[in-house]
């Protein structure tokens, strides 16, 4: 079975097709919610060879089974958010470590050096239960960062306004990671211009506020904290991997995962780019769960692999992370 090394060291198309046909045999033998699934559609499992025809499982099998490819300790169980009532997801980790070098090594790519950042956070809902992934990753990434200033930030935004200040002033390059509603809820009360700011909105309101289009939403932003773009960053419960957008919407992979887009009237057919359909993930990094996933999300690829995320099927649940339409 493919290491980390292997995984994370991906660098052409080749080395990823050949990884992902290598996870997919390897899930369709191992895991048994998805060969349960490979079997409904009859699929031959000798006769996948090549990306386009590997099936992906609805991302609504985290919600109903445990999604698992290996018989190890459950080591953190990462659960989605919801309004009371509502069944969550649940994504279990037999290997964190997985998590932990996904998300190091994605930051890196994107973003350099963790230590070079002062990281701040601002993720109430996130904060106020149990079973994060997000909460997991921010605080590593605040320890990671070994910036005495790095920290969460709850409701307290005169806190927070007063630290950005500091910031601003010390030159620090800073990132402030929010969940939608609240950067909303803070440019209302303390508008700053602070435009090296890297602001990352990781979706959205929690029906604390109506949902609006990601130019509106952005364009508020971008005013509130005197900063010309709004990064955001495209992550879930059932993924261990994150794309990341440094503005207008268009988001990139890491080398380890894959956007493609189904049809949406054909789950097993795939539209090419610059159509839209529903978002697959591959995310190699959930070797030890499910790599291919079929998300509740619309959205379109372009050539170069980059994507948009431009809303959500009718009737999926309202869940955390990037329900903006746009």
């Amino acid at each position: 079975m493919l290491d980390p090394q292997q995984i994370f060291s991906i660098q052409t198309e080749q080395e990823f097709t050949d990884a992902a046909l290598q996870v997919f045999r390897h899930q369709a033998q191992h895991c048994p919610v998805y060969r349960q699934f490979i079997d409904g559609l009859r699929v031959d499992i000798d006769s996948v060879d090549s990306i386009a025809k590997i099936p992906f499982l609805p991302i609504s099998f985290f919600k109903s089974h445990k999604v698992l490819s290996n018989d190890a300790p459950v080591e953190v169980t990462f659960t989605s958010s919801g309004t009371t009532g509502m069944i969550t997801s649940s994504h279990y980790v037999t290997d964190v470590k997985w998590y932990e070098e996904s998300f190091r090594r994605s930051f890196d790519l994107f973003y350099g050096d963790i230590k070079s950042y002062c990281v701040l956070a601002l993720l109430p809902s996130y904060l106020e239960r149990e079973g994060s992934s997000l909460i997991y990753m921010a605080q590593d990434l605040i320890t990671q960062s070994e910036n005495p200033d790095s920290g969460f930030y709850l409701y307290n935004h005169a806190d927070l306004y007063d630290q950005l200040q500091r910031q601003q002033q010390n030159k620090k390059p800073t990132i402030l990671i929010g969940v939608t509603f609240a950067l909303l809820d803070f440019v209302e009360q303390h508008a700053i211009n602070f435009p090296e700011l890297i602001v990352m909105e990781t979706g959205g309101m929690k029906g604390r506020r109506k949902e609006m289009i990601r130019e509106e939403l952005h364009d508020i932003l971008c005013q509130g904290f005197g900063v010309a773009k709004i990064h955001s960053e495209y992550g879930m419960t059932e993924l261990l991997s994150q794309a990341y957008s440094k503005g207008d919407g268009i988001f990139n992979c890491p080398p380890w995962m894959r956007i493609i887009t189904r049809d949406t009237n054909d789950p097993l057919s795939f539209t090419g780019t610059d159509r839209t359909g529903g978002i697959n993930v591959i995310d190699l990094a959930n070797i030890n769960s499910c790599s291919f996933i079929a998300t509740q999300d619309l959205g379109k690829v372009a050539a170069d692999g980059s994507f948009e995320v431009l809303g959500r099927f009718d009737h999926s649940d309202i869940r955390g992370c990037n329900l903006l339409v746009g």
